[in-house]
């Protein structure tokens, strides 16, 4: 025995979600590589230009960290909006186009 009720919501967790949350995770961790990356060859050209050994490939390096961090907090801002922006469906532009017509 089976009771046929109404349809039960889905969870709030989808299959989008999850790709959305290892996309966010693969643009962090390449944006933080390509920071530290950056400043360290960026610091070991200009030690060798300016003739000290290792002072601006250090400040350079722990300059990356906290632009790591601002950019993960961008990355993520922006992964938010767009998973939170409402998606239309084809029942709410019916129920506007009656709203419209006065029917």
């Amino acid at each position: 025995m089976t009771q046929e009720g109404p349809s039960q919501k889905p969870s709030g967790f989808q299959a989008a979600d999850g790709m959305t949350m290892i996309a966010v995770a693969g643009q962090v961790g390449c944006g933080t590589l390509a920071s530290v990356l950056i400043a360290v060859f960026l610091g070991i050209y200009l030690d060798r230009l300016f003739g000290t050994r290792p002072i601006l490939l250090i400040l350079l390096v722990l300059g990356s960290a906290p632009l790591s961090l601002i950019l993960t907090y961008l990355i993520a801002v922006r992964a938010t909006r767009i998973n939170t922006k409402p998606k239309t469906t084809t029942n709410d532009i019916e129920e506007t186009r009656g709203d419209i017509k006065g029917e």
